[in-house]
């Protein structure tokens, strides 16, 4: 028997999660080993989508997975705590509710933005760092826009439309789209003219967006040329004030929001943990990211400092994911006996967005610009969180990024955004309803429930079952059939199946035209019941008995699949309660470790 051990890990970012569920996968049948994952907040934020709350595209619930859904049924213990110190002599992690002893520690607690000296930077500047500074950031900018709507003073009015974002990588050109995007919807809110909005981004270097070839900077700062943004670069800032800022050339912008996304640097609060650190605060580690002469604790993410070929690994998400995954494996190997593999991370590429519906990537050496590039990016996050939460996280990022936007704000503008009042639907509904259930009711009256009586089929001594093998149950009285005939398929379920039970399916049809009108008309599974009605209306047409008015129960049933039975029907009461019953079961909790 193994000796128990206790593996801790410290953060619930990228990093810190990949790692928890890749140690539940290794150790999920080892009752000798313990994951715990302590987190000062009860969700994962989804960093990479900070932008677009600050940006008013999606609501900030939108990048919250929350950890006891990530973590359901499986072997990771989650604590909220905030870790504030460790104590290596006793190897134990030290929060402000508890203490927590590890035989191993992972140390993922990220990073936090960096003002290189700058004064005034945090004091009068906003970032997009966290959640929390994405809605201050947020709340901020339409402030500006309210008060700019009652300024009578022309110099206070520029200030107030003047945004700054300052740095031009993956954050600050992303924040500038969203920006970008909402300024427009803002001025028809506050009535403004879009022309007195400016919008610039302030760069140190001679380009955007450095990780990415020159071509595609070109193609990202053209385009925000094109949406009037203006891009200054070779333009460090050297001060902050709060109503402007100053250029190390003497220049002076004017501005009530500077929003500074220059760059990052480790978690403050790895200071307090007596670690050998490297540059901008971030933990030295080895090669097998351990923290340098502590070889239990190993470090992920952006907090961890390693050099590759003379640079440092950079600060994204592939590295939190990749660096977790070593980390993992010689956890691994120090507890069942292996030998452990050095940090050697393969980036994919890297997805810069501007707007909702243009982006610039770079994939395993493939540019990509415009509807592709946003559409990978889309499919990447869809990737990740269906990884980390399974199938409800992906449906929630479709139908936040998709279906709940404003301002047509989506790569597929608002086509599919629009949301329809159900309530509209209702009379519809209850119509198409009535009209099954009418026929149904017709259909027992002249005897379809005797089975001395068939009327589904009629049989031909010339040609056989087939020749004349028909539907004869429709709703509508046929004139021009949209079929000649049954196409060969049909007539061949009619003959092995439908001939020899003529009875089963004659009645099966007057009770699922009677089912679907009860169901229409009282609201109940309205989604089935449309599905049913479609069915129907498709049978009769394969069996050459329908003419072209049956097409108009098929597209009335796919509007009502649109949730018409939320309104005024017993839907708004069942699918809630069959979806909390759901999530309590014993198939739903096993399925939902599977896919996670």
């Amino acid at each position: 028997m193994s000796e128990h051990k206790r593996i801790v890990i410290v953060g619930a970012g990228y990093g810190g999660v990949h790692a928890a569920k890749l140690l539940h996968k290794k150790f999920k049948n080892d009752s000798n080993i313990e994951i715990i994952l302590i987190d000062k907040k009860p969700y994962h934020t989804l960093l990479t989508d900070l932008h677009e709350v600050a940006g008013s595209r999606i609501e900030p619930d939108s990048v919250r997975v929350y950890l006891h859904k990530i973590f359901a049924n499986k072997k990771v213990k989650v604590i909220i705590d905030e870790v504030e110190k460790i104590d290596y002599e006793t190897n134990r992690v030290i929060g402000k509710d508890g203490e927590y002893h590890y035989d191993y520690l992972i140390l993922g607690i990220g990073s936090e933005p960096c003002d290189f000296g700058v004064p005034g930077v945090f004091e009068y500047g906003f970032t997009v760092g966290t959640l929390e500074a994405a809605i201050k950031t947020k709340e901020h900018i339409e402030e500006m826009f309210r008060k700019a709507s009652v300024e009578s003073n022309p110099g206070k009015k520029r200030k107030m439309l003047t945004f700054v974002v300052a740095g031009a990588g993956f954050t600050g050109i992303e924040t500038a789209g969203e920006l970008m995007e909402w300024a427009k919807s803002l001025c028809d809110k506050y009535h403004l003219d879009y022309k007195d909005v400016k919008i610039m981004v302030v760069e140190a270097l001679n380009t955007i967006l450095p990780n990415l070839n020159a071509k595609l900077a070109k193609k990202a700062t053209r385009f925000l040329a094109k949406k009037g943004v203006e891009v200054l670069t070779n333009a460090p800032i050297v001060e902050v004030a709060k109503d402007y800022i100053v250029l190390k050339d003497g220049r002076k912008i004017e501005t009530k929001t500077l929003i500074w996304t220059c760059g990052v640097q480790g978690n403050k609060c790895a200071e307090n943990f007596g670690l050998e650190l490297g540059r901008r605060s971030r933990i030295q580690t080895n090669e097998y990211m351990q923290a340098v002469n502590k070889e239990n604790i190993y470090v992920i993410g952006d907090l961890a400092y390693y050099e590759i070929d003379g640079k440092p690994i950079p600060q994204v998400v592939e590295t939190a994911l990749q660096s977790a995954e070593t980390v993992v494996y010689n956890i691994v190997a120090d507890i069942k006996g292996g030998e452990k593999q050095p940090f050697k991370p393969k980036y994919h590429g890297f997805m810069v967005s501007i707007g909702s519906r243009y982006a610039v990537a770079e994939i395993m050496g493939v540019s990509l610009t415009g509807f592709l590039a946003m559409a990978m990016k889309h499919l990447v996050n869809i990737h990740y969180l269906f990884g980390v939460a399974g199938f409800n996280a992906v449906l929630s990022y479709i139908y936040h990024e998709f279906f709940e936007i404003k301002n047509n704000r989506s790569i597929l503008g608002g086509h599919i955004a629009a949301h329809i009042p159900v309530f509209w639907l209702v009379l519809l509904r209850i119509y198409v309803g009535a009209l099954w259930l009418i026929e149904g009711i017709n259909k027992i009256q002249q005897g379809w429930l005797d089975p001395s009586k068939i009327f589904i089929i009629t049989t031909s001594d010339v040609s056989g079952a087939t020749a004349n093998a028909t539907t004869t149950a429709t709703p509508v009285q046929t004139l021009q059939p949209l079929l000649k005939e049954p196409p060969a398929f049909y007539k061949w379920f009619m003959d092995t199946f439908v001939v020899p039970h003529a009875f089963l399916f004659q009645a099966m049809v007057v009770l699922a035209e009677v089912a679907i009108g009860l169901a229409l008309i009282a609201g109940l599974f309205t989604f089935l019941a449309s599905a049913g009605s479609i069915f129907l209306a498709l049978n009769f047409i394969l069996s050459a008995m329908a003419d072209k008015s049956i097409l108009w129960y098929i597209f009335a049933a796919i509007a009502l699949m649109g949730g018409a039975g939320r309104a005024f029907g017993l839907d708004y009461y069942v699918i809630p309660w069959i979806k909390n019953w759901w999530k309590k079961t014993y198939f739903a909790r096993k399925m939902y470790l599977y896919i996670s």
